[in-house]
């Protein structure tokens, strides 16, 4: 989200829609181009994961932001510091992001919902604990709290689409985050499809996006009461790809022309060009993947299809990191690279990023001995590229609400 909301970073050409967007384009490198900067700013980022600040660190501190504003801290113990007096979120928020944890909520999880079984810092509960308050299913209603401690004018919240299917669950969520403040917020749900934002793999994700009826217009309130996709204000963003078989969309309240749209990016186009991990000689990224062998009948056993979409990449380890190539015998498709000698692996760590839609320049794996503070791991990798909201989504995002932010707000 801080990656997408920032903007100026690389991504493959067809994962744009420049006849939509002609300006979001800062420059072309033949199949890949540099997106705008937005008009946003970070100033506040946390995370209870060494991995996740030293991928941050690393990737942020290049670009001149300051380390410190990166806090390794649950964001339980931020609220609880917050109300001793012992630290302060930045004044004059105009934006809150966040993916509270997801594990409770998958399909492909246990499911535990709002009774999770472990702590906000991913530990496993004593039967003694209280499992109410700052188990990790109810860490929304801690983001809610930095909400109402900051006051933003706008927050967006991700999760699984698989909360979609818990009875009551969304609602719930939605109208926890509606209460907020002295006015309220006025709250958008929606399960955005990763595909139709130009993103290479099948991601569902569902987007509470809360508007601050303090700072909202009276004619933007009252079009987004009567119709949260009224096309003048609404903060959802607008498909940009579509499959070629799908006759129309339906989108923001009117028809979009098919035409319009682009065919959805696909595996082979945006991996093409890596080098095979032996050969490679400078990304560590791409020189590392899961050695894990094949296990039929299991989750991740299954090979990328080259000229459709991934997988949902998931924050998994070795085990269940789905197969770049799978031999023939095993139903692979990639003939072609098979016939050349190519052998049976699993997706790399870099190959992965590239269908989150990260740039290659993101480090995501660094040496213990040359970054003994910033070390990222394979495995620890893997875990943060398969949490992340796709970079080029968050961008979608942050680039609408450019677009609505002076019709909605005084």
């Amino acid at each position: 989200m801080d990656l997408g909301f920032e903007g100026n970073f690389r991504v493959h050409l067809d994962t744009l829609n420049t006849e939509l967007y002609p300006h979001w384009l800062q420059e072309k490198q033949g199949d890949w181009g540099i997106l705008a900067p937005t008009a946003f700013n970070l100033v506040f980022a946390n995370d209870i994961l060494r991995s996740a600040r030293s991928a941050w660190v690393t990737y942020f501190g290049e670009r001149g932001y300051a380390p410190e504003l990166f806090h390794l801290a649950s964001i339980v113990d931020l609220v609880k510091q917050r109300r001793a007096n012992e630290f302060n979120f930045p004044p004059e928020i105009d934006i809150v992001t966040g993916g509270f944890p997801c594990q409770d909520f998958s399909v492909a999880g246990k499911r535990k919902g709002f009774n999770s079984h472990k702590s906000h810092q991913g530990k496993l509960l004593e039967k003694h604990e209280d499992s109410t308050l700052e188990n990790r299913g109810a860490l929304y209603r801690w983001m809610r709290e930095v909400i109402a401690l900051t006051n933003p004018k706008v927050f967006i919240a991700e999760n699984v689409d698989g909360l979609t299917s818990l009875k009551g669950v969304m609602e719930m969520i939605q109208e926890d985050f509606s209460n907020l403040g002295e006015h309220g917020f006025l709250v958008i749900a929606q399960v955005l499809y990763a595909p139709d934002f130009g993103i290479p793999q099948s991601r569902k994700r569902v987007f509470f996006i809360g508007l601050n009826k303090a700072f909202l217009r009276p004619a933007a309130l009252k079009s987004l009461e009567e119709n949260p996709l009224a096309p003048d204000y609404t903060p959802l963003p607008q498909p940009t790809h579509r499959n070629p078989e799908t006759p129309s969309l339906w989108t923001q309240g009117r028809m979009i022309n098919p035409e319009m749209l682009r065919p959805y990016a696909t595996v082979s186009r945006i991996l093409a060009g890596l080098a095979e991990p032996e050969e490679e000689q400078v990304d560590l990224a791409q020189r590392a993947y899961s050695k894990a062998r094949y296990f039929p009948k299991t989750q991740g056993q299954v090979e990328v299809k080259p000229q459709g979409l991934a997988p949902t990449i998931r924050s998994e380890h070795h085990g269940n990191i789905e197969f770049r190539r799978l031999s023939k015998e095993l139903g692979g498709q990639w003939l072609a690279e098979l016939e050349a000698g190519k052998v049976q692996r699993r997706l790399t760590v870099r190959e992965c990023a590239r269908l989150q839609t990260f740039p290659d320049d993101y480090a995501f794996v660094r040496p213990k001995k040359d970054y003994p503070d910033l070390f990222l791991g394979a495995s620890d990798a893997y875990k943060l590229i398969g949490n992340a909201v796709p970079p080029l989504l968050a961008y979608h995002l942050a680039k609408r609400l450019e677009v609505v932010w002076e019709r909605l707000f005084d």
